[in-house]
């Protein structure tokens, strides 16, 4: 599938999202959404993925925000309701991918780009970049789900400061919040930093993956102890009758044998 403002890119079990805007900051108009939904339902099964890493291209902005030349023709009420309802399944799509979905901030992610980054189950950033929910400053809330991830993530007390004053935090200062997982140092780029983190998680088999995400995308959404049990139970029936179980089991049992 062809894209005009997204690469994209198979690298072994690595899935390369690229927003590919640079002249634009990598800005989220309703086109570039409407790819990103695309690209990761057109991937949804592809269980040879077990991670994604979305970035921007360039170095200075992960996303900027919403493109808002593309929404400035956005005014009535029916239309704010589609251009909201169609964002947040572009970025519902990112959430709830079946595998660990990692927001690489190679620069600044800024309002909607904010938003994308914590529908996001990691964030990797470069020790330049900044990220900040700065809606207020446009006289408008969060628009794409991006407030309620947000509290998941840094608690609500934390969150409606991080909007109400519309922060812009460094990579550091997010990192101490919970917001952002790991940080680059010093002298190390954002790939090797992005290496170093999910290489943990690519030795992990995929339906192993699959099956944490699931459980951890219905605790996140509220689900009921009832359906996360099923969810639970539901997962570690495939993986335990799985070959790969019985491998690395069979594995261990030798070496104590020896």
């Amino acid at each position: 599938m062809a894209f005009d403002h997204l690469l994209i890119e198979i690298d072994g079990p690595l899935l390369h999202v690229t927003i590919n805007r640079p002249e634009k900051r990598n800005a989220l108009s309703r086109a570039v959404l409407d790819e990103i939904y695309e690209a990761f339902t057109s991937h949804a099964e592809n269980k040879a993925v077990r991670a994604v890493v979305l970035t921007g291209a360039g170095d200075r902005s992960f996303a900027a925000g919403g493109d808002l030349n593309d929404l400035s023709s956005v005014r009535s009420i029916e239309a704010t309701t589609a251009m909201s309802r169609d964002a947040r399944r572009a970025l519902n799509a990112v959430s709830q991918f079946p595998v660990p979905v990692i927001a690489a901030l190679n620069g600044d992610a800024l309002g909607g780009g904010a938003e994308l980054a914590v529908a996001c189950d990691f964030i990797v950033a470069a020790r330049t970049s900044r990220i900040g929910f700065i809606q207020g400053k446009l006289n408008i809330s969060t628009a794409w789900g991006g407030g309620t991830w947000l509290s998941q993530r840094v608690g609500s007390v934390r969150a409606l400061r991080l909007l109400s004053r519309a922060e812009l935090l460094a990579a550091d200062e997010a990192a101490g919040i919970g917001l952002v997982d790991h940080v680059s140092v010093e002298n190390q780029t954002l790939g090797e930093a992005l290496e170093e983190f999910y290489q943990p998680i690519l030795v992990q088999a995929p339906q192993v993956l699959r099956a944490f995400k699931a459980l951890t995308r219905a605790h996140a959404n509220g689900q009921a102890v009832d359906t996360l049990e099923a969810v639970e139970t539901q997962h570690i029936i495939e993986t335990w009758t799985h070959d790969d179980h019985w491998a690395a089991a069979e594995n261990v049992l030798r070496k104590r044998r020896n």
